[in-house]
């Protein structure tokens, strides 16, 4: 590209340089046809200043073609600069929108997580104040258990007693039935 651009300027610089060289070759020839005694013919001065002003023609030419082409070769440059800056501020901002997006995302995936864990919270909870209700009323039952163990035993102890002193009287029964019967057999051996 650069070689391509000094071939441009080469070509802008040679035609101006080329302008010059002939300004000052007719502006020397004027010079001298005016410092010379020999008479000047109208016509030899009028080419003269013919010829100069085409020199001077083309050196306008050549310096405004080549003032053009600097002003065009910044005019691209800038261009280009300002397209590589769009094209990089629109990726910017494709670039922060998916970050935007992503972390928008990611601020919804956090909410919806924190709204399971404060669910989850709430379950647990909920289940800590059942399990604790469970907890009263199993030790309700077991207290109600163990006063009714309690009774029970103590029923038992009592109905035991009973049963040691009805089983005393029995035997005090059949003793004295024993006793009885066998005076009853004596009585009946004497009085058949």
């Amino acid at each position: 590209m650069k070689a391509l651009e000094l071939s441009h300027m080469f070509h802008r610089y040679v035609p101006l340089t080329d302008a010059i060289r002939e300004m000052r070759k007719y502006s020397g020839e004027l010079a001298e046809q005016s410092r010379g005694d020999h008479g000047h013919h109208l016509d030899a001065e009028m080419q003269a200043h013919m010829r100069l002003f085409r020199a001077q023609r083309n050196f306008y030419i050549s310096g405004f073609s080549l003032f053009l082409w600097v002003v065009l070769q910044r005019l691209a440059t800038l261009i280009s600069r300002l397209a590589v800056t769009m094209a990089d501020s629109e990726a910017a901002m494709k670039q922060a929108k998916s970050a935007s997006d992503a972390a928008a995302q990611l601020l919804k995936q956090e909410k919806v997580e924190q709204e399971e864990d404060q669910q989850k919270e709430a379950n647990v909870s909920n289940e800590i104040k059942e399990l604790k209700e469970d907890k009263k009323r199993l030790e309700a039952e077991r207290d109600a258990a163990l006063k009714q163990a309690t009774a029970v035993s103590r029923e038992y102890d009592r109905l035991m007693e009973e049963h040691a002193d009805l089983q005393a009287k029995l035997k005090m029964a059949e003793g004295a039935t024993e006793g009885v019967l066998c005076e009853l057999r004596v009585f009946q051996q004497f009085f058949p």
